[in-house]
């Protein structure tokens, strides 16, 4: 067979892997406009949702809930980012199974019976961190800010009355929906933390024991992601810290997990003794609790 041959047979499964993935890309793309069409013929009640935490801090501070628009164009645009957003989380189920079908035929059962439950929790813990984010964090937030508001007196100067400027709340529709997508969206991907820890322990990139020992440094990172995508207050910034990081310590449960039912797997086949871990290095008197 001349090497002409040879780069044919090669160049014929690339080419039906490449014609399948754009036949997944494409059910995808339509699966993902659909979503857009029936979330913009309903983006009013959607906006009203989005607006209800905001609703319900003005409405304690006893003002009226409104926002305006600040272009002529902002409230097709608003429409619009209505429609990505539910369109995109309508779709996320089919457009997952859409990659997995993909990616399936090219994994062994095991690998298979690995991946399918994290392709199951991820999307299930964004939707937990997003609406974390909803119920209890953009309230927070929202009082936080209207806390600056103030409003204009008049006071007796020395020769004439003067009057302080007021400060009032009239908020614009995009830029409010930008922010609450911004809070959503961010901690949806916090909330991925456990998912991806585990994901990379299964695969050995991280231990439980290496993540007990940086437990310092995931403090100070998660302390500055709290500060970051909360405002400054304490109250705010504790809650996602607490949150974050009781997320981190699941990571390492988990994590630890599959390390003993791996290490179990290969000490009943023979690979290492009752005294060895996983890598075949003899056991620290400190593993022993460890030991499955």
């Amino acid at each position: 067979m001349s090497a002409a041959d040879d780069l044919d047979d090669s160049a014929a499964p690339l080419l039906e892997h490449l014609t399948e993935l754009r036949s997944r890309l494409i059910k995808s793309l339509l699966a993902f406009i659909v979503g857009m069409i029936i979330c913009f013929t309903v983006w009013n009640p959607i906006f009203d949702f989005l607006t209800r935490p905001l609703c319900t801090a003005l409405d304690a501070e006893g003002q009226d809930c409104g926002l305006i628009f600040i272009a002529l164009e902002e409230g097709f645009f608003v429409a619009i980012q209505i429609s990505l957003l539910g369109g995109l989380c309508l779709s996320f189920p089919f457009i997952g199974y859409q990659m997995w079908r993909f990616v399936a035929p090219g994994l062994y059962k095991a690998e298979k019976g690995a991946f399918l439950p994290f392709l199951v929790a991820s999307p299930f813990m964004f939707f937990l961190g997003a609406a974390f984010a909803y119920y209890v964090i953009t309230p927070l937030a929202f009082n936080f800010f209207l806390g600056f508001q103030q409003g204009g007196t008049l006071t007796d100067g020395p020769e004439s009355a003067t009057q302080a400027a007021g400060l009032l709340f009239q908020g614009s529709a995009k830029a409010y929906l930008n922010l609450t997508i911004k809070f959503i969206v961010a901690f949806g991907l916090c909330f991925q933390l456990p998912v991806l820890l585990t994901l990379m322990g299964k695969a050995g990139l991280v231990s439980a024991a290496g993540l007990r020992n940086t437990r310092k440094y995931a403090m100070v990172g998660i302390l500055i992601l709290a500060a970051i995508a909360t405002p400054p207050d304490v109250v705010s910034q504790m809650i996602l810290f607490s949150v974050v990081y009781g997320l981190y310590e699941v990571s390492i449960q988990l994590v630890a997990r599959i390390e003993r039912i791996r290490l179990a797997k290969l000490r009943a086949d023979g690979v290492v003794s009752e005294d060895e871990d996983e890598y075949g290095n003899p056991l620290n008197p400190v593993d022993e609790d460890d030991k499955p």
